[in-house]
């Protein structure tokens, strides 16, 4: 992958804080397209992939979409919707709440259970691939600057 300046054709930033901003979102777009790509084969999208993982996570106990919205990466997808789209492909179930019915639980398949460790498996030798790269101590170093940023 080129520099920024070269990737997106453009000589010069306001400054380097904005460049900044327009990195992190290029390298953003760019690591989810790699994304897609590996999760393409299996048939589900970086969204799905990412409620399974956090259903895995809870695993045994279950999950509501309340409770998958606010620990999805993407706070504007639909969980619900893509809950919906995991049942069709027989992934999770959604079932009411024995104790209030209001409620609905969500739970990883068997079938969702092998789909996200292969999906894992992909993703982290795809992901190794691109960021190997990068020492230890830089990823480091990257992760606290991303965290000062959010502050």
């Amino acid at each position: 992958m080129a520099r920024l300046e070269e990737a997106i054709h453009q000589k010069a930033f306001a400054d380097e804080r904005i460049k900044v901003d327009i990195n992190i979102m290029f390298t953003a777009s760019w690591l989810a397209t790699i994304k897609a790509r590996a999760l393409k084969d299996m048939g589900i999208s970086w969204q799905q992939f990412n409620i399974l993982r956090i259903l895995k996570g809870a695993h045994p106990r279950p999950a509501t979409v309340k409770y998958l919205a606010e620990r999805m990466i993407d706070q504007t997808s639909n969980a619900s919707r893509l809950v919906d789209k995991l049942v069709d492909k027989k992934m999770v179930t959604r079932t009411i709440c024995p104790h209030d019915r209001r409620q609905v639980e969500i739970n990883l398949t068997e079938k969702g259970m092998d789909d996200v460790a292969t999906a894992s498996e992909v993703l982290e030798s795809g992901l190794r691939a691109q960021l190997n790269h990068l020492s230890v101590e830089e990823a480091m170093h990257l992760n606290q600057l991303l965290d000062k940023i959010r502050q």
